[in-house]
């Protein structure tokens, strides 16, 4: 298939106008269920290597008390987040990603609820139980102008409960919130949080973390069930860009300001869950050098084009996912729907105190069929508030 980092930065820049980094999982409260080794397994065992930024050590429970439960603050005056998290290193084979939500309570408690996806342990992609209808695909294929009528993919395990739930506390000083978890291993995290000008979200910028690298989160005082529908997303106003973290070929692909095109997609007219786009060509992805030899561009058949998918996963939550591909990717192996190694992003939406929908957090969790270094692993966030 495509070259990791071509496609990575391909496929962005056919949605967006226009890839994120873990560390090895701390021993949560509940190690997370590992998928059946089939996946591309994630690196071997040992505890994934911190990033540099765990040297630098977070405040103790002696040099910052927690407030009482009559004074605390809560981070940028908002209970619930959704975060996107991971640890990514250029050298490491056992990269990890986490994507759920932070919930701040007044007495200085803090608790998660995280889906993980590491390369130790390798998750297959699944379906998430929706295929687009007529009105937004086709079953023709060739070079109509709609997305394949193909069942949509995510991460292994996002359409369950989470992986794991951690308990821990928290202190605000400044614009600077600071996170103990408690595990058994030492996992502590500082975000710098920032306002919206509206006042109605909380943007969470990664400052550090002893276990993390790279991380996005989004909060407000609207609660984790709420969330929009595909029409709102399809409607929404503002413009949204892209931020994202991704490793990919032991390569570490930072990029910034990515317009993603929500308005180019398809609505569905029976499955209105799920919007559509068939991106017509892209410069730089599903290239003939890129696993595309016989179709792609560059090639007599210069097929360049790339199906994506963006579909509801929980009515009862924030849980959406992308999923997509080069065409011709399919081609090569006579399919119609690829079964190779896709693009699977699991999101998170953000949601203001209004109720408004107002982009996503993600993370990648793409992994190999075959060796490690061909898996695909990111953190995003898509917003118009960065």
């Amino acid at each position: 298939m495509r070259t990791v980092s071509s496609l990575v930065a391909a496929v962005l820049t056919v949605v967006l106008a226009g890839g994120v980094t873990p560390a090895g999982p701390a021993a949560a409260t509940t190690t997370p269920a590992l998928p059946a080794a089939a996946t591309p397994a994630l690196p071997a065992a040992a505890t994934p290597a911190l990033p540099a930024a765990a040297t630098a050590a977070l405040p103790t429970a002696a040099t910052a008390a927690l407030p009482t439960a009559a004074t605390a603050a809560l981070p940028g005056g908002k209970a619930t987040y959704v975060v996107s998290q991971g640890h990514l290193k250029a050298e490491s084979r056992q990269n990890w990603v986490r994507l759920g939500s932070y919930r701040f309570s007044p007495d200085g408690t803090v608790t998660s609820a995280m889906y993980l996806w590491w390369q130790r342990n390798p998750e297959a992609r699944q379906p998430t139980g929706t295929t687009p209808d007529a009105g937004c695909s086709t079953k023709a294929g060739g070079s109509a102008s709609r997305a394949r009528t193909c069942r949509v993919l995510t991460a292994g395990g996002f359409t369950g409960a989470p992986d794991e739930n951690r308990t821990g506390t928290y202190t605000v000083s400044g614009n600077v919130v600071s996170i103990r978890w408690k595990i058994a291993q030492t996992w502590t995290e500082q975000w710098y949080v920032r306002p919206s000008s509206d006042g109605k979200l909380a943007r969470l910028d990664f400052k550090q973390s002893t276990l993390a690298t790279h991380g996005y989160g989004y909060g407000s005082n609207a609660s984790f069930a709420t969330r929009r529908a595909m029409s709102s997303v399809k409607a929404f106003p503002g413009t949204l860009r892209q931020d994202l973290t991704s490793w990919a070929g032991g390569r570490i692909v930072n990029s910034a300001g990515q317009r993603f095109g929500h308005s180019a997609f398809r609505t569905c007219t029976t499955t209105t869950w799920c919007l559509t786009y068939l991106q017509p060509s892209a410069k730089g992805a599903c290239q003939k050098s890129g696993g595309c030899p016989d179709y792609g561009g560059g090639t007599k058949a210069n097929v360049s084009s790339i199906q994506y998918y963006l579909t509801k996963i929980s009515s009862s939550d924030r849980r959406d996912t992308l999923w997509h591909w080069c065409t011709c990717l399919a081609m090569e192996r006579k399919q119609f729907c690829y079964t190779g190694n896709s693009h699977v992003k699991p999101l998170m939406q953000i949601i203001d105190d209004s109720g408004a929908f107002r982009g996503w957090v993600g993370a990648e969790a793409s992994f190999s069929t075959g060796a490690r270094g061909a898996d695909m692993i990111a953190v995003f966030r898509i917003s118009d508030f960065r």
